[in-house]
């Protein structure tokens, strides 16, 4: 669901402008650490998994892409070539239809899924996962007069914030902001055109979506600080590993550690989401 209805807002040109400003990233900050500590424990002989065999897909950008040239590049390719780095192990990478990817997994065309795998229960039944290298929270949204800043509590206002209609973050406000007063809007971009022309005081809506948009639209910025919620946004991206690839996912999860450990995994984060959502 969250693969299918990001790649619908990507087509607009307004994402396809800010995508080109990957190259000047605005970083201010750290990125969480979702990595699991007991992963330090994990002393698997690297020389097990000399090679791995990435697939993913060409037509989900900013993770995985083609450019002008028809050259694979993207977030997760670049993840990728980071991860075979770190553990020494040669890469390669093969493009194939979304649609495809879970069945080529399971037929033996590669080692491992690079695609923006959402960890969830229909995947768990296909695949294993990797620990998750993002997650996607929530995040409030208001215009740059507003007076409120770094004091933002949502817990001590009252009133209307717009929310995508039906959404999870529309779920999410109900269940922990009962103050609050959800305003439905069809869409994302709905929400924040509503905050920049004044009609909304607060929105609460995607924080990568929103990230692109503020880029664009310098009316308006985060406010507060992101929301990690399982139960509603899910518990993030990961690399699905084929079943019977043990020590494939052992020597993933310890080059993710290791990214996470020695900055790369922020350099590259920065570099596709030149503005953090975090």
């Amino acid at each position: 669901m969250f693969r299918r209805s990001f790649v619908d807002a990507l087509k607009t040109a307004l994402f396809a402008t800010a995508v080109a400003l990957f190259c000047t990233p605005l970083h201010a900050q750290t990125i969480p650490n979702h990595n699991d500590p007991s992963a330090h424990k994990d002393a698997l002989d690297l020389s097990l998994v000399p090679s791995i065999r990435f697939l993913t897909s060409s037509d989900f950008p900013p993770f995985n892409f083609k450019d002008p040239t028809g050259e694979l590049i993207g977030f997760n390719i670049d993840l990728a070539e980071a991860i075979c780095s770190e553990i020494d192990a040669d890469c390669t990478m093969q493009s194939w239809p979304w649609a495809q990817l879970k069945k080529a997994l399971a037929d033996g065309q590669g080692d491992a899924i690079a695609a923006g795998v959402s960890i969830d229960a229909n995947n768990a039944q296909l695949m294993n996962f990797s620990q998750s290298y993002l997650q996607l929270p929530g995040r409030f949204v208001a215009h740059q007069n507003s007076d409120v800043g770094a004091s933002f509590d949502p817990h001590s206002l009252s009133g209307p914030v717009g929310v995508r209609r039906d959404s999870a973050h529309h779920s999410f406000l109900k269940a922990h902001f009962p103050n609050l007063t959800p305003i439905s809007y069809d869409s994302d971009l709905d929400v924040l055109v509503g905050v920049a022309q004044g009609a909304l005081e607060y929105a609460f809506v995607d924080g990568m979506r929103a990230s692109f948009w503020l880029i664009q639209n310098d009316c308006c910025m985060f406010i507060g600080g992101p929301y990690f919620d399982a139960q509603f946004f899910g518990e993030g991206l990961a690399i699905g590993v084929a079943m019977d690839k043990q020590n494939t996912l052992r020597a993933i999860n310890i080059a993710l550690r290791r990214l996470a450990e020695n900055g790369k995994r922020d350099e590259l984060f920065f570099k596709w989401f030149p503005l953090s959502f975090y």
